[in-house]
């Protein structure tokens, strides 16, 4: 005999029957969404970017990152080893050329200042020492072969006497050949005197040259330390900036080691670097297009680094427009280096797709509704344009949005909201 449900039991069917009818109706839905997934092809329009092929003429270019400096940056040195004892200026001061801006401990560098010029004094007293010295004894040599020639001309004098009073009968054979005898040493000795002449002229040049040398050494030893307390009052080079300044007090200075540097902020420059591998494709002249803070400005390439750096090349690009108002010190920069121009190509927008000249699979609308996917080649390319080389017509619409997630599909069904 069958009992009445309590409310309690009642409620607990209730609650059965309902999650059945829920669960078939997600079942459904998630089929009917299934269905809907496998047969509909379809992407919204508006959530892709689409470009119509045109031709024109296109400047291949290759891309490179470079920073905003300064055109003219000196960095100032110690030249000597010192201590800072006091300081004039501070970071970000305008400064005009010869401008002090530390005063250094010279006290050691003055002393070697001063034993130097005595040094160069000491060779030039050397030097009018060795001159005198040498023109004393020449002019006693040569005097002394005057008379030598004066005694020559004698014993020439008797031997010729001696042969006329042999030819009267008054003289002998043998006194002519002593006078002869002594004519011909005497004459030996004289040329013997005139050969120490030549020699001795050249020893005592050869000595005084050496003595010039030393004091011409001594003299640039001078100089160079004379401009090295120079640069050692440390100085503006040139009207500009201090972007830098060491203000230690009483710190030990090595020498060659940085104390300040004076930047001119009114004109700029691009220090760049390119993989070494695309480093074919530049060169000194080429022309360069900057890109920041949504301006463009054009320059030129001025030197290129010999040397590879982790891979990467450095070159230096001048502005044509310096002084730009939008420059900044350390303003980072895309740029386009031009290599190539290519007239009457066809080309299509640059986009995130794009990894370099090739084959790629792109879609280009062939009707209002639909997208068709092509084989297309691309060549070079700058930073806004790609250069197609075949696969796509002028005038046809493509799809330059990436869409490798449909690379298995042939088209796609484009929908609009």
């Amino acid at each position: 005999m069958d009992r009445e449900l309590t409310k309690k039991e009642k409620l607990k069917e209730k609650k059965k029957i309902f999650y059945k009818i829920s669960a078939g109706i997600l079942a459904f839905g998630g089929l009917v969404t299934g269905i809907v997934f496998i047969f509909e092809n379809g992407i919204n329009e508006d959530k892709l970017q689409i470009a119509t092929a045109e031709r024109a003429t296109m400047e291949s270019s290759v891309t490179a990152s470079g920073k905003v400096v300064p055109l003219y940056e000196q960095s100032i040195v110690s030249p000597v080893a010192t201590k800072i004892l006091e300081v004039y200026c501070e970071e970000g001061d305008s400064v005009s050329m010869g401008q002090s801006l530390l005063r250094l401990d010279l006290e050691s560098a003055e002393i070697e200042l001063r034993r130097l010029s005595d040094e160069v004094s000491m060779k030039n007293i050397e030097l009018e020492q060795t001159a005198l010295n040498n023109e004393t004894y020449l002019t006693d040599l040569e005097m002394k072969i005057k008379t030598k020639e004066m005694s020559v001309n004698h014993l020439k004098a008797e031997v010729a006497n001696e042969k006329r009073l042999d030819s009267i009968g008054s003289g002998t054979g043998d006194k002519i050949r002593e006078a002869e005898l002594a004519y011909s040493t005497a004459l030996l000795e004289l040329e013997q005197m005139k050969t120490q002449l030549v020699n001795e002229r050249k020893a005592h040049s050869a000595s005084y040259k050496s003595k010039q040398l030393e004091g011409a050494i001594s003299q640039r030893n001078l100089h160079e330390m004379e401009r090295t307390l120079e640069d050692a009052r440390i100085k503006a080079p040139k009207p500009g900036i201090v972007t830098f300044l060491n203000k230690e007090l009483g710190t030990s200075i090595s020498a060659g080691e940085k104390l300040a540097v004076v930047s001119d902020l009114s004109h700029f420059k691009i220090t760049a670097e390119i993989p070494e591998s695309k480093a074919g494709l530049i060169s000194v002249g080429s022309i360069v297009k900057a890109r920041f803070n949504n301006n463009i400005l054009e320059g030129k390439i001025t030197s290129i680094s010999p040397q590879s750096q982790n891979g990467m090349i450095e070159f230096n690009v001048l502005l044509d427009d310096d002084k730009n108002k939008n420059l900044r010190s350390g303003l980072r920069a895309n740029l386009d280096v031009i290599f190539d121009v290519h007239e009457n190509v066809v080309r299509i927008p640059n986009a995130q797709f794009f990894q370099g000249p090739g084959n790629y699979n792109l879609f280009v609308k062939v009707a209002p509704d639909k997208l068709e996917r092509r084989y297309v080649t691309l060549g070079d390319s700058n930073f806004d344009y790609i250069e197609v080389i075949n696969g796509i017509e002028p005038g046809e619409e493509v799809v330059i949005t990436d869409l490798s997630e449909y690379a298995d599909k042939r088209t796609i069904t484009l929908k609009r909201k």
